[in-house]
């Protein structure tokens, strides 16, 4: 459990004034008008502008689209996931919103450090010979810096979208595409703001939380690699490559070194973990292939170096015009860039023209506008059924369990949460909505854990506006002890718990025996002492079930 002192804004000023005594004595040894200066040969008011305006539209959509204004730390996620292309409302949002306030930030963090890189390479100012400054609309530096480049932002998000395999969110695709650009130009500079992001990230995190005291505990967690969208990261970061080479080549100004580039391109990709290919296995099962990954990620460095260093010379010398020969070599580098990821976003293309399957859900839903929402167990995922492909030992086709969210209407099918998750926390709330509203039902499960057994039987409520419904209960579970050779089962209904008892021939049902009140089956008298459960018969004692405890 966390603990935060209530003193804590002591720490904080002390955080804030660290930096600024360290750049006010940056100030007085070095020389900030040279900074200021260079800023100022690229950048209107030597600001880039145009990253603060994508910031702010990113930060404007969690706060007033997402509802991240009244629920800061969780905010309306699922409408807004880049479900197929019958959903347009997910397709458009889907870069420009956030599952959580971490995500958020992080994303902005890196936003903050990268794009203002990829913004100087890009220039407020024209930089074609004989072009001047407000000659025209794309020439005006205003327009370069406030429409131009948060248009470009804009383009590069609705593309990631678009190519990315799965109902991904977030702007961290972007801000590869910002890596990727900045990284054509100037490699290590861009691994240095990397590091520096992660400085701006320790900044924000001492102000938020300047003292933190912790004790051990239980968590429920997936791999860490399992949550990260690789594909939508590696084709973001394509597409800034493949932007950078364009225009550094149309520009035909020094371009960095093929070490420097392979150098910086595989040291932000193994600090990024591009290299973490994975695939699921049901709804908790992950496999990670950490080799192929490093494989691709060296490959990856390699074609951007040569494509970032290559000549602006053709294949072959007085070729003619419009042959294949003609083409020139850093051409070919952009051609094989873009068979990669063509290959990265081509099964995406089929995968978004399927929507979710559309099989009614099993056992009791409740009904949210256009949402159903249930529990159920070992049911064929809605999402990837569509699609039966067998790969290196590994099926699109898998069964999950936990909280379903399903909308005919809007193409989503979705295990909002897991099994295991519901069983570690006990409870857990889903949100839906869309554009202007959004409304929560909660699961909560209550359970015993049978001796002997390890497994709980349980049950699985939902509850929405007020009324709770039973929509799970497991089939019964038999205790390993066996009482007077009589065999003790525990019995989910709708109104609590039974115990049964069995011989051979006989089977006798009664209620879960209370704090204050036991229960008598065939001749054995069960007691409750807090959340245990004992079976009582002729001077033996044997315990026959605990209550479920959640963290």
């Amino acid at each position: 459990m966390l603990e935060i002192p209530g003193w804590i804004p002591l720490h904080r000023i002390a955080a804030v004034l660290s930096v600024l005594v360290a750049l006010l004595v940056l100030s007085v040894v070095d020389r900030p008008g040279r900074v200021t200066a260079t800023l100022r040969r690229r950048f209107l008011l030597g600001l880039p502008l145009g990253t603060f305006v994508s910031v702010g539209g990113v930060l404007v959509v969690y706060l007033f689209v997402q509802g991240g204004y009244t629920s800061w730390y969780r905010p309306l996620v699922i409408p807004f996931r880049a479900w197929s292309y019958f959903y347009p409302l997910g397709m458009l949002t889907a870069s420009f919103t956030h599952s959580s306030a971490g995500h958020l930030v992080g994303n902005l963090i890196g936003t903050l450090t990268l794009a203002p890189i990829a913004e100087y390479a890009w220039g407020h100012y024209p930089t074609r010979r004989g072009s001047t400054s407000f000659g025209s609309f794309r020439e005006n530096p205003y327009a370069r810096a406030l429409v131009i480049f948060p248009a470009g932002v804009f383009g590069v998000g609705l593309l990631t979208s678009f190519f990315a395999l799965g109902p991904v969110i977030g702007f961290s695709g972007v801000v590869f595409a910002f890596a990727g650009f900045a990284l054509v130009t100037r490699p290590l500079t861009t691994v240095l703001a990397f590091v520096s992001g992660r400085v701006l990230s320790l900044f924000y995190n001492a102000l938020q939380a300047p003292e933190v005291v912790a004790t051990s505990r239980p968590v429920f967690s997936t791999p860490w690699w399992a949550q990260i969208a690789i594909q939508g990261h590696a084709i973001g970061l394509l597409f800034g490559v493949i932007l950078g080479v364009w225009l550094a080549h149309q520009r035909d100004g020094d371009r960095p070194s093929a070490f420097r580039s392979f150098a910086g391109v595989l040291l932000f990709a193994v600090s990024e973990s591009l290299w973490a290919v994975y695939w699921f296995r049901g709804a908790d099962t992950f496999v990670l292939f950490r080799a192929i990954g490093f494989s691709l990620v060296v490959a990856l460095a390699l074609v951007v170096a040569l494509t970032v260093s290559a000549s602006d010379r053709p294949l072959r010398d007085r070729a003619p015009s419009g042959s294949l020969f003609s083409a020139r070599h850093w051409q070919v580098g952009v051609a094989v860039l873009l068979v990669v990821t063509a290959a990265l976003t081509g099964p995406a293309v089929p995968y978004n023209l399927f929507t979710a399957a559309d099989d009614d859900l099993p056992g009791e839903s409740v009904t949210v506008r256009d949402y159903e929402v249930t529990y159920a167990e070992d049911v064929p995922n809605g999402l990837t059924a569509t699609f039966d492909i067998e790969l290196f030992g590994e099926s699109t086709t898998t069964n999950t369990s936990g909280v379903i969210v399903k909308s005919d209407q809007r193409g989503i099918w979705t295990t909002a949460v897991s099994t295991g998750q519901l069983a570690f926390s006990g409870q857990s709330t889903v949100r839906v909505g869309g554009l202007g509203w959004q409304k929560q039902v909660s699961a909560v499960r209550d359970g015993f854990v049978v001796s002997g057994t390890g497994i709980s039987a349980y049950r699985v409520f939902l509850v929405s506006n007020g009324s709770s419904s039973l929509a799970y209960t497991t089939d019964p579970v038999r205790a390993e002890p066996v009482v007077a050779g009589r065999n003790v089962s525990v019995v989910p209904t709708a109104t609590g718990y039974d115990l049964s008892v069995s011989t051979d021939n006989r089977t006798v049902r009664g209620p879960m025996p209370t704090e204050n009140v036991s229960t008598t089956l065939a001749g054995v008298r069960f007691v409750r002492e807090q959340a245990f459960v004992f079976a009582e018969y002729e001077g033996t004692r044997v315990r026959v079930a605990r209550q479920e405890t959640y963290q």
